[in-house]
């Protein structure tokens, strides 16, 4: 099956001087859910901001590919216009539209209608008329996944969804992310809860200083010792005898 995005030894500069991602590569394929792991300034958002061609001039090496075609330090306009969607952290949203308003505003220049995220999301249904700021965080979330739906994405990059959602809304939002997926549609899923992350997503990478250290399937990643220690807070209990307190050292 052909790579919906390949990423080949990526390097991306700040400054021209900080080194934020360094030989990083991967692959997702269409109706593939993959996470990407790793503490804060690890390089996580990083990598979301170079595939879609925000960071300009970058990367500074290695290459990046959409289905086969060479996508790196294009402009982010072309890159949107080839079929990748990018939702920030900060979601992105036209705060002062409605939520009917911001997904019009998605279709421009397409044809459509928003009633498919009205039935993926009920409660962007009835509070269509009320403006994107006074929403709640989850349905704030909702609406920019489901504007970024409307652009019909063959790639769609996700910045932390869960950020400041409780955790019943948090799984609505990531159940739908798995709706999205079965549909076809490739999604890079950078998160920091970990085991949601890993519950949904088919294979995941753990990104530590700009490095991948870890790569594989979901199930592998969940049972590796060092994410269960340093990501899911699972240690394994020590002899009855050794009760000192000590930190497992990682082998990455």
């Amino acid at each position: 099956m052909t790579a919906v995005l390949k990423a080949a030894s990526v390097e991306t500069l700040y400054f021209d001087r900080i080194r934020a991602l360094c030989g990083v590569s991967l692959e997702v394929s269409a109706g593939e859910i993959f996470g990407v792991l790793g503490p804060n300034g690890a390089g996580k958002t990083t990598l979301l901001r170079t595939i879609a061609g925000f960071l300009q001039d970058q990367p500074e090496k290695g290459t990046i590919e959409l289905s086969g075609r060479r996508i790196e330090r294009r402009k982010p306009e072309e890159i949107a216009r080839l079929g990748v969607v990018y939702v920030p952290e900060d979601r992105g949203l036209f705060r002062e539209l409605t939520v009917s308003e911001n997904l019009e505003a998605a279709l421009w220049g397409r044809r459509g209608q928003p009633d498919e995220i009205y039935e993926m999301f009920p409660i962007l249904r009835e509070r269509r008329d009320q403006q994107a700021e006074t929403l709640s965080g989850g349905e704030q979330q909702m609406l920019a996944i489901g504007r970024a739906l409307l652009r019909k994405p063959r790639l769609l990059l996700l910045d932390e969804p869960s950020l400041g959602l409780a955790p019943s809304v948090a799984d609505g939002v990531f159940a739908a992310l798995q709706q999205i997926a079965r549909g076809g549609t490739a999604i890079v899923l950078v998160e920091q809860n970990a085991r949601i992350a890993l519950r949904i997503a088919h294979r995941a990478a753990i990104l530590e200083s700009g490095r991948i250290v870890l790569q594989g399937t979901a199930e592998e990643l969940q049972e590796h010792p060092d994410v269960r220690e340093a990501y899911l807070g699972i240690v394994a209990a020590l002899p009855q005898k050794d009760f000192r307190l000590h930190r497992r050292r990682r082998r990455w």
